[in-house]
């Protein structure tokens, strides 16, 4: 594919927040020394897992459903382009107005121009990884408009001045202590006697956003699936905010991704089933809001989606990659995984941390400016069980970590290797000369530089007293 509906696929120009400052060994080491970080992180994981894998457990057909939402996001894929358009047709006779972007750059303008065009200086936002990808935040505040995030947990994240670390959960890294501080230390009006009983925290940020929300007369929303028979958005949330940003403003601005679609109503029943079950352990989601364009009367009066495609055709033109555009953003995959629990999210340096991140963002932004991501990953296969739409991720890792352009060294060694291991003799004597690896002993002594960067960390394996072919050739 080399064009899609007019857009190259190539990496974008602006792609936002989706690399970080250091490559992922760099940013995990640092991380790797916050021992309350891993606290936070190990009991927040925990308890997801346990209670998604209870409600899980409920359903017989459960593997079933993911074949369906697997195969869904397959179909979508395959006729994003027909689908695209069929939104866009349906979205404008209802009303709305559909801007297309190609990066982070071209929407956050849309966005700016649109919010500027109502006189608002404030805006207040659902919880939305589209616009935290693209850096909307930063450029609205560089617009001279103020972004108010009304998630409970972004809230935190925004006024603590951080960076979100979980697709679900961007708090995680915090506990209700640390929680506390930032709102004595950033909130206005908080009162001083403020405990970390969550259930006061939480009463103290919605007594923060009940003046914003009836006051602001813009809200920015993204979109967990755009159905295009109808050109009905949804938004899944579990606080009620969304529903007021979604009702209340005279002017609604949705941001999506361009592979948000589902082609019927009744293909969203899938996904309605997987997603809260996967993500927050649910039987089923508490609040879903979905809007179809203007309603006279009745809500937003002025609606618009925006369309980011921000490297996504690049993605669908990798026909093994491009399985990272079927994830509903569930977040299963962190939960489960053992490298994003030690180190948490921000070690990836995108707004997409974890397995989904470790193959997502570095197809959006080009794999050579995010090489290190591919090999964020032990490899364990723990979040291919976990997806709900079965994204097979440690095949499209070990995919990209072949288009990395690796380091000489190792490549002479891989080579070395395969020559080796394909002549039986000479692969015989290398096990014999191997037993000779007992002398370095454990963590690298003995192992000269560049290997001891290796063994330092890892203790090397005990040698089996023979070979297999020895035990072979003795019977």
């Amino acid at each position: 594919m080399t064009t899609f509906l007019g857009m190259p696929a190539t990496a974008p120009r602006g792609v936002g927040n989706l690399r970080g400052d250091e490559p992922f060994p760099k940013a995990a080491l640092h991380e790797l020394g916050n021992a309350q970080l891993r606290r936070n992180l190990g009991h927040a994981t925990k308890t997801i897992r346990g209670k998604s894998g209870a409600v899980i457990g409920e359903l017989p057909d459960w593997q079933e459903l993911r074949d369906a939402g697997s195969a869904l996001k397959a179909q979508v894929m395959a006729n994003l382009p027909a689908l695209l358009e069929e939104l866009e047709e349906k979205v404008t006779a209802a009303g709305g107005v559909v801007h297309w972007a190609a990066d982070a750059n071209e929407a956050n303008a849309i966005v700016i121009d649109l919010v500027r065009r109502t006189g608002s200086e404030r805006v207040v936002k659902v919880k939305s990884m589209a616009t935290q990808e693209i850096g909307l935040n930063e450029a609205l505040e560089d617009a001279g408009i103020t972004p108010v995030e009304t998630d409970l947990a972004e809230l935190i994240v925004q006024l603590g001045h951080d960076k979100p670390s979980h697709i679900l959960v961007p708090a995680i890294h915090r506990n209700r202590t640390e929680i506390r501080e930032i709102f004595l230390r950033e909130m206005p009006g908080v009162d001083p006697a403020l405990t970390d009983d969550p259930p006061a925290l939480a009463a103290a940020a919605r007594s923060y956003l009940r003046e914003t929300f009836l006051s602001t007369k813009v809200a920015i929303s993204g979109a967990n699936f755009a159905i295009a028979e109808t050109g009905t958005l949804a938004v899944v949330e579990s606080e009620g905010n969304g529903r007021m940003c979604l009702t209340l403003p005279d002017t609604l601005i949705t941001v999506m991704g361009i592979e948000k679609l589902v082609p019927t109503w009744q293909d969203l029943e899938v996904f309605l089933q997987l997603l809260p079950r996967a993500s927050t352990g649910e039987r089923m989601n508490p609040y879903t809001t979905m809007w179809t364009g203007v309603t006279p009367g009745d809500g937003p009066q002025d609606f618009h989606l925006v369309l980011i495609d921000n490297g996504r055709t690049a993605v669908l033109a990798d026909e093994v990659g491009r399985q990272a555009l079927h994830c509903i953003r569930c977040s299963a995959c962190l939960n489960v995984c053992p490298v994003y629990e030690r180190t948490g999210g921000h070690a990836y340096g995108s707004v997409y941390p974890g397995p989904i991140g470790a193959v997502l963002s570095p197809q959006l932004t080009g794999v050579e400016d995010n090489a290190s991501l591919p090999f964020a990953s032990s490899l364990c296969g723990a979040c291919f069980d976990a997806c709900p739409v079965k994204i097979d991720i440690p095949a499209i890792l070990v995919h990209l970590r072949n288009r990395v352009r690796h380091h000489p060294a190792e490549k002479a060694a891989m080579k070395a290797a395969a020559f080796t291991m394909a002549r039986p003799k000479l692969y015989a004597r290398a096990q014999r000369a191997a037993k000779l690896a007992r002398i370095a002993g454990r963590r690298g002594r003995g192992v000269p530089p560049p290997l001891n960067g290796w063994t330092a960390t890892r203790d090397l394996p005990e040698m089996p007293e023979q070979t297999f072919r020895d035990w072979w050739a003795s019977r």
